[in-house]
């Protein structure tokens, strides 16, 4: 088994009410947070979208691509400006 398969079985037990949670936590406290703290866990944040937004690429359509990629340049520019502020 390839590990992007080992990835997305993983994934996909993953409690979706959980990763919500995660997700969520990860983004307020970012916010919050001052500087490169909050800096550094949008980054995480926006790793872990990335990781996800090119594992799952060849099953999403094209509206669905754009869209991730759209808010993935947000958050990963909120950190650029969390970072400098």
């Amino acid at each position: 088994m390839a590990p992007s398969e080992n990835l997305l079985r993983r994934l996909a037990r993953v409690n979706p009410t959980t990763a919500f949670l995660v997700a969520l936590f990860l983004m307020l406290a970012g916010l919050f947070l001052p500087g490169i703290v909050g800096a550094a866990l949008l980054f995480v944040l926006g790793a872990g979208l990335a990781t996800l937004t090119f594992t799952t690429w060849p099953v999403q359509s094209p509206s669905t691509r754009a869209l991730r990629v759209v808010m993935l340049v947000l958050l990963l520019a909120g950190v650029v400006t969390k970072a400098l502020s």
